[in-house]
């Protein structure tokens, strides 16, 4: 397992390391797809992160938090992406409901926020985002959880945009 963290000095850097991990999956994942788990606590960064992200894939619109929804579609980018969040799931097995495995389907993205909340249907991410509150701004964790994980991870660190927007606190570290 390969994990990185960095430090995050604001929101536009939040926004900025979204953006480098969609310039990550366009290259490395974009015909395989790709599940991303993001954990934190309320108002940690998850939905400002993933905005970054679904802009980086190219949406010109709002992004809209799926608080509320569950849901969002952004059916139109490339790779098609979905951003959830579960926080208000009442239990996992409405996931089965709503169709969930046709969302994972190959070839598309998800960020699940919350993802905790959907434990037992929802698959092994790809990869594992932590955000937390830290020293005035946040703290990013990437864990890979497979290959397409390992290799985004790989991609994202020789970003030099990425490396201008965060702070590296750990080199990475390969276990299985």
């Amino acid at each position: 397992m390969t994990e990185q963290r960095f430090w995050l000095a604001d929101e536009a850097a939040t926004v900025a390391a979204g953006k480098s991990l969609a310039n990550a999956v366009k290259s490395v994942a974009s015909a395989d797809g790709v599940v991303i788990f993001l954990h934190g606590t309320l108002g940690a960064g998850k939905t400002t992160f993933s905005r970054g992200f679904i802009q980086g894939l190219g949406h010109q619109g709002a992004v809209k938090s799926p608080t509320y929804t569950l849901v969002e579609p952004y059916e139109q980018l490339q790779p098609a992406t979905w951003h959830f969040d579960l926080y208000r799931l009442g239990d996992p097995e409405e996931l089965e409901f709503m169709g969930i495995r046709d969302y994972l389907a190959p070839g598309n993205v998800c960020l699940v926020e919350w993802p905790e909340r959907g434990e037992g249907i929802l698959p092994v991410p790809d990869l594992k985002l932590t955000l937390a509150p830290e020293r005035g701004g946040r703290s990013l964790a990437f864990r890979a959880r497979s290959a397409i994980g390992r290799a985004l991870l790989s991609h994202l660190a020789e970003q030099a945009d990425f490396a201008a927007s965060a702070g590296r606190q750990q080199t990475e570290t390969d276990q299985d």
